[in-house]
């Protein structure tokens, strides 16, 4: 692992650490194994979510991030352009709920999150409908 810039971007510096282990046949090689490493990942979150511990939670936070990252290597994605495209689409769908809640139903703040998810709903369905997503 030598040589791995600790500058670098974390998503980055984490798919060159996997790559480096990769070489020595540190790797599952294929995405599916990486899913059951998320789901275990998962619920060790859950465990550390219910003991309060900030610093238990924040090393979980860091292992499902590590293991998604995996995940992205193994499918030969970039995270980091995955992670844009997912903000984008966030932005999106958010500034359109925000428009439909000012125009029809008094503002966000005026609505129960139930609501707020139902609108996010038809803005996710009516984009997909105009081939927008």
């Amino acid at each position: 692992l030598d040589g791995v810039p600790r500058g670098m971007a974390e998503l980055q510096r984490a798919v060159k650490l996997q790559k480096r282990a990769s070489r020595v046949g540190f790797d599952w090689g294929e995405p599916e194994p990486v899913l059951d490493k998320f789901a275990e990942e998962v619920l060790e979150m859950r465990e550390a979510m219910q003991s309060g511990n900030i610093e238990e939670m924040e090393d979980e936070l860091g292992d499902l991030l590590f293991v998604i990252t995996n995940l992205a290597r193994q499918l030969k994605i970039d995270p980091a352009r995955a992670l844009r495209r997912a903000n984008a689409k966030f932005e999106i769908r958010f500034r359109a709920i925000e428009q439909e809640a000012a125009a029809n139903h008094g503002g966000l703040e005026t609505m129960s999150l139930d609501d707020m998810e139902a609108l996010w709903q038809q803005v996710k369905q009516r984009r997909r409908a105009e081939g927008l997503e």
